[in-house]
């Protein structure tokens, strides 16, 4: 199973769309699923359902971040680096996709506004590109993770 299939199916199980792709990578990130669940949990829905950045992107961004990112503040060349790397995820998502914006992405789906998460139902992942989305962002972070 790809990366890519298991951000999806994480994301069918009920897990938000950044938990979905930080969940996919746990094989590469070696973290347990409780905590990249609960690392995760805050950036579904673009954000606390306040749908600013996608939380595909937010889970590829942790992956990312923990594969491929620096911990040295001092380190500027890393530093530029990483961020190189996020624009270009950015860019390919963006590209692929139209947006890195939630509400942009979810644009003439009906989708409710507010914070209380909607039920998992058949009808809310009929009208929804989410599965397609973390499926595309975990694509991208492997297609990255070769460079």
């Amino acid at each position: 199973m790809t990366h890519g299939d298991l951000a999806e199916r994480y994301f069918l199980d009920g897990f938000n769309c950044a938990q979905a792709v930080l969940l996919a990578f746990s094989d590469l990130t070696g973290l347990e699923q409780d905590t990249a669940a609960r690392l995760a949990s805050s950036f579904g829905g673009g954000l606390g359902r306040m749908r600013e950045v996608c939380g595909a992107v937010s889970g590829a961004s942790m992956v990312l971040g923990l594969l491929k990112g620096y911990s040295d503040p001092k380190d500027a060349d890393a530093k530029r680096d990483h961020y190189h790397l996020i624009q270009e995820f950015a860019q390919r998502y963006r590209a692929e996709n139209g947006s890195i914006i939630c509400r942009e992405l979810l644009s003439g789906t009906a989708a409710k506004p507010g914070n209380e998460p909607e039920a998992r139902t058949q009808e809310y992942y009929r009208k929804r590109p989410c599965p397609q989305l973390v499926r595309h962002a975990a694509e991208i972070v492997d297609d990255l993770l070769k460079i």
